[in-house]
Formats: structure tokens, C-alpha cells, sequence
């Protein structure tokens, strides 16, 4: 406990106004830093491999903020929370879009792959979150069994994810609030036409809103659950009018004539699509720190969000279904005008307000999570740790809070964002990708325990998994345009046997690694209170959809990633590696009794 006071006292000191943005000791002079640089091999090397442990993260990692988040939150709070992040806009437009492009009716089945898809990613976040909890989520797991620098690339894609999510989420606010008062989107934003097209509709009410979610996370994480759970509750009350409403217009043969016109390529098509109407639960996970029990409340809360979640796209999808032929559908407000042409036009207020209201959750939601991402990140000196204080009054992370607010409202007053939306896509199924593997290597692996041996089967297991994953990805884009989505014309037979040969080849790579790290490898590890099930057949699925969805992304996103990331690196070369590395030195200097690090042979202590 000592060594967590240490902690907590340097925390505050490193957190505090007298001290410089940076103040470690190599930014303390021009020459400090000079140093620092031509020490960048040797320090990269370092960090690459160490692996910080479970009770640094929880303890002397966590000390840094000062004072301590409040424990206010239990499973009824994290259900809410999960339901509000993932339940926005999005049910009311890609449902259309899916259904009439890519599903037909069978767009009910693609919801439930979806769903079953992040059920997974949820098991995996769920474990890591109830074995470590503390606020900085995938950050802090990814640490822990991949590395500091792995953790690293994750962190600056989560900032990534949240900023330009919000921005969108947010912009999107202000379009259907126009629609709700009848006007169009671009009459509440001021044209710029100095600006750029992508860049030249300045949107102030998005700021706005964007600022007052930022001020309720920040005044009060139990005050910000109420809130989120009322208007939850109000949205789950507009989603029963419409699926009542809606059944009072139902043709079953809209639902029976033709369920799957376009096979088993269109459903998991727009299941790649759909997969992103499910996305927000991660920042439940980054609420551990302030959960009263997480061994129970984590769980419950963040299973039956994702149930409840994905029961309720499934039966929002079968209504609309049965109002109209998929063929009729709108792609851009299908519940709207299914009411319209059933002769309830005044119900497309309701949807609108739905939408507002599901908007508005995710935006809090959002809020509360990438200002605990940001917190902890901190809290390791990779950005100013200035942004690692938390309240010692209000229990929240307010710079983390206001920082992120501040850079999401930049963004949503100027960028348009359609360019961007896929790049969000990229980044997190990257970081469940990573989460999966993480915790196979946290099952099966635990340093100066695993034999070689044993390590080495591991890490072999781990490549084919990845690279049958990869293979099944490519073979999906380069047999997309045999036969189309629908495979009709006579003389196929052929070609769909062809077309489902390399996935038996994948597949079976796959099966058999899954199948050997299974019962040719020994468990290192066992969760202390709750567990994914099926290990590892469970994550090592995760590991095979993520990277197949991220097969389906555009190459041009593809490149933004890659660039995005170049710069990540750009920043760690010259501050964040150095920052951390000092940080983990005077960390193991502190705390000389005791490891904090794995891997680390050169950070002020001895290795072993």
C-alpha cells in the first residue's frame, strides 16, 4: 500500500499546475532531450517488450490521478450505459439500406450473425474487465499481455475512434433535430465558403451539444448514468410504438415471397455492415474502476446490453420487413417512409425523435468512455499527464473530459466526415482483433511460468489463426464478383464449388491451429471470478470475424489507417517512448521491492 501512496504523491505532483507539460527527465533541458533521442534503439527495444503487470495497472498506474473515481456504478447502470452506446441512429437507416441492397428480408438473420459477432468481442472486453479494473479499458489489457507498445498503436486508434465518432454522432444530432422542426440539416449550419466542400458547413449546434454532454460526464459519472438510463428508457418507448405500429401494418408475404434473394454472400454482406450498428459497448469496459462490484456487476450489465441490444435490432428489422416489400424500402429513412406509405406520416416525428434521443445516449455514453481511455493513457506519461488528474470532489477525470470534448467539437464544427467513417470501422475491429488475441495469450501464456516450448507452440498457433483469418478475408474480396450477391444464372454449379474451395482451406487451417492451442497446449491461467467459455474457440471466432469484416473496408480507408498510424509512430518516436520510458524507470525505481514490469531489463532495475 505503500508503494500505491508513493504512487498516489508523485501522481498528483507529475498532474499538478507548477509542473511542465512533460516532466520527465528527458524533457527537463534541450540537452536531456537531445540524449534521449540517440538513446531511441536501445529504449525501443525495451519497451516493445515489456509487459506491465496486472497489480502495477491496478495499483501504482492508477495512483497517478491523485484521487480516486467514486465506486457509484452497479450492473443496472452498465446495462444502461451498453444500451445507450450502441443504440443510436444507425438501426434507422442501415436496416433499408441492407435489407434493399444486400439481404432482402433475410436482413433479420444478418442482425443476429452481427450480434453473435460482438457477443463475442463482449466476452473477451468482459474478462479483461473484470481481472483488471481500472478505466483505461483496452489500453490497460493490451499492456498487460501485449506490451507497452502494441497498448500504444491501440490507444491513439481508440482517441481516434471516439473523436471522429462523436463528431459524426453529433452532426448527425443537428440533422434530424432540422427534421424534427421541418427544415432542412444545412439550414442550422453556416455555409464558409472560404472553406473547402468537405469542410465548409460549419455546424455550431453540434458544438453546443457536443460541450453540454462534456459538462454532465464530467459534473458526475452516477448523475450522467441516470440521465443515460432515462432517456434510454424513453428510446426503448419509441422503439415499441414503431414495432407496434408497425405490426398493425404487417404483410407476411412481404416477409415469406422472397427471404433471401441474394443467398448467403448478401446476408453476410450487410452483416459486415451491420456489425457497426452494435459498436459503443467497449466504453462500458473503461467504467471498471468505478464499478462497486465488478466481479458481478460487469458481466450481467454488459451481456445483457449486448441481448437486449441485439433482440431489439432483430425485431426492429422483422417490422420493417413486414410493412413493405424490401424492394420499396428507402434507403436513407426506410421507417419513415414505411409509416408514410401505410398513411402514418405524423409518425416520422416520432422516428426522428427516437433517433435524438438514441443520438444523445451514445454521445454521453462516448463521453464518460474516451475521457477514461485518455485518463489512464495518462496516467502512463504516453500524452501530458496533466490529463491523468481526477476531481478530487466530483470523482470524474475532468482534463480528460474537456480535453476530448474540446477536440471533438473542432472536428464536428468543420468536417463533413463521409471519408472518415469507414477509417472508425478500421479502427476498431483492429482493437477487438487485438483484445481476442490478448486474451489467448493471457490464457495460455504467463512469463517465467510457460516453457519455451510451450511459448513457442503458442505464438505459432496464434500466426496461423491470424493468417487463416487474413486468407478467408481475401478469398471474400476476390470471389466477390463471381456469380453476384444474388449467384443466379444457370451453369453455376461449377463456379459456387470453386468459389467455396479456399475457405475449406482456410477454415481448416483455422479449425486445426484452434484445435492444437485447445488440447496441444497447457493452460497457463485461470480467471480468478468469471471467464470467457469455450477458450479458445470463442476468441480465436473474434480473431476470424474482426479481420473478416475488415476485409469488406474499402482499400482507400486502408491507406488513411496507415497514414493515421504513421503518425502515431511519428509522436512515440519522439515523445511518447521516451515519456513512458522514463516513467517505468522511476516506477521500478520506486518500488524496488517489487516488479511492475515483465520484459523490461534496462528501466532502472535488473532483470530476470
Amino acid at each position: 500500500m505503500a508503494a500505491g501512496d508513493g504512487a498516489r504523491r508523485r501522481g498528483c505532483c507529475a498532474s499538478g499546475g507548477e509542473s511542465s507539460l512533460f516532466p520527465e527527465e528527458s524533457f527537463s533541458s534541450w540537452s536531456s532531450y537531445g540524449r534521449a533521442l540517440l538513446e531511441t534503439g536501445p529504449r525501443l527495444r525495451e519497451r516493445v517488450t515489456a509487459r506491465s503487470l496486472e497489480s502495477a495497472e491496478v495499483n501504482e498506474v492508477r495512483g497517478r490521478s491523485g484521487a480516486d473515481m467514486r465506486r457509484t456504478l452497479t450492473w443496472w447502470d452498465l446495462m444502461w450505459f451498453g444500451i445507450g452506446a450502441v443504440i443510436g441512429s444507425g438501426i434507422f437507416v442501415l436496416t433499408g439500406q441492407e435489407a434493399k441492397e444486400a439481404a432482402g428480408p433475410a436482413v433479420v438473420v444478418s442482425y443476429a450473425v452481427s450480434g453473435v459477432s460482438a457477443m463475442l468481442s463482449v466476452f473477451c472486453y468482459t474478462e479483461f474487465a473484470v481481472e483488471i479494473p481500472v478505466a483505461g479499458g483496452s489500453f490497460a489489457y493490451l499492456r498487460v499481455e501485449l506490451g507497452d507498445f502494441m497498448a500504444y498503436i491501440a490507444a491513439g486508434n481508440i482517441l481516434l475512434e471516439y473523436c471522429i465518432g462523436g463528431a459524426a454522432v453529433a452532426r448527425s444530432w443537428t440533422s434530424y433535430f432540422a427534421t424534427l422542426l421541418n427544415h432542412h440539416p444545412n439550414d442550422f449550419r453556416i455555409h464558409a465558403t472560404a472553406l473547402a466542400d468537405d469542410y465548409s458547413r460549419l455546424d455550431p449546434i453540434a458544438v453546443a451539444v457536443t460541450l453540454l454532454i462534456c459538462l454532465a460526464a464530467a459534473l458526475s459519472t452516477k448523475g450522467s448514468s441516470r440521465f443515460n438510463y432515462v432517456l434510454s428508457i424513453a428510446h426503448l418507448a419509441v422503439i415499441v410504438f414503431i414495432v407496434v405500429a408497425g405490426l398493425t401494418h404487417a404483410n407476411a408475404s412481404n416477409l415469406t415471397s422472397d427471404f433471401a434473394p441474394f443467398g448467403a454472400r448478401g446476408i453476410f454482406a450487410a452483416s459486415a455492415v451491420l456489425f457497426f450498428a452494435y459498436i459503443g459497448f467497449d466504453a462500458v469496459s473503461t467504467m471498471a474502476e468505478e464499478t462497486r462490484n465488478p466481479a458481478k456487476d460487469i458481466p450481467i450489465g454488459l451481456v445483457a446490453a449486448m441481448t437486449l441490444t441485439t433482440t431489439i435490432y432483430c425485431v426492429l428489422a422483422l417490422v420493417l420487413c413486414l410493412m413493405q416489400p424490401y424492394t420499396d424500402m428507402d434507403v436513407d429513412a426506410p421507417f419513415s417512409v414505411a409509416f408514410t406509405n401505410a398513411g402514418m406520416d405524423w409518425a416520422k416525428y416520432i422516428v426522428a425523435f427516437g433517433a435524438l434521443k438514441g443520438m444523445t445516449t451514445v454521445l454521453l455514453a462516448g463521453s464518460v468512455g474516451q475521457a477514461r481511455y485518455l485518463t489512464h493513457i495518462a496516467r502512463t506519461h504516453m500524452v501530458p499527464p496533466c490529463l491523468a488528474s481526477v476531481h478530487p470532489r466530483l470523482g470524474t477525470p475532468v482534463n480528460a473530459t474537456v480535453a476530448m470534448a474540446l477536440a471533438t467539437a473542432v472536428i464536428a464544427l468543420f468536417t463533413d466526415l463521409g471519408i472518415l467513417s469507414n477509417l472508425l470501422s478500421i479502427s476498431t475491429l483492429f482493437i477487438f482483433t487485438l483484445v481476442a488475441v490478448a486474451l489467448l495469450v493471457r490464457r495460455y501464456y504467463v512469463s517465467g511460468e510457460t516453457s519455451a516450448s510451450d511459448r513457442n507452440k503458442l505464438a505459432a498457433c496464434l500466426a496461423v489463426i491470424l493468417a487463416a483469418s487474413v486468407a478467408t478475408a481475401a478469398c471474400w474480396g476476390v470471389t466477390a464478383g463471381y456469380g453476384g450477391a444474388a449467384g443466379g444464372g444457370g451453369g453455376g454449379g461449377k463456379t459456387k464449388t470453386k468459389e467455396w474451395v479456399p475457405y475449406a482451406v482456410t477454415g481448416g487451417a483455422w479449425l486445426l491451429a484452434t484445435a492444437f492451442l485447445a488440447f496441444g497446449v497447457p493452460r497457463a491461467r485461470t480467471p480468478r471470478t468469471w471467464g470467457v467459455p469455450l477458450v479458445p474457440w470463442l476468441p480465436a471466432a473474434s480473431v476470424m470475424i474482426n479481420v473478416f469484416l475488415l476485409g469488406s473496408i474499402d482499400a482507400a480507408s486502408f491507406v488513411r489507417f496507415g497514414l493515421w498510424t504513421a503518425a502515431l509512430l511519428v509522436y512515440y518516436f519522439l515523445v511518447g517512448l521516451h515519456a513512458s520510458y522514463d516513467t517505468a524507470k522511476a516506477l521500478a525505481a520506486e518500488n524496488d521491492a517489487a516488479r511492475v514490469e515483465e520484459g523490461a531489463h534496462k528501466a532502472g532495475r535488473d532483470g530476470n
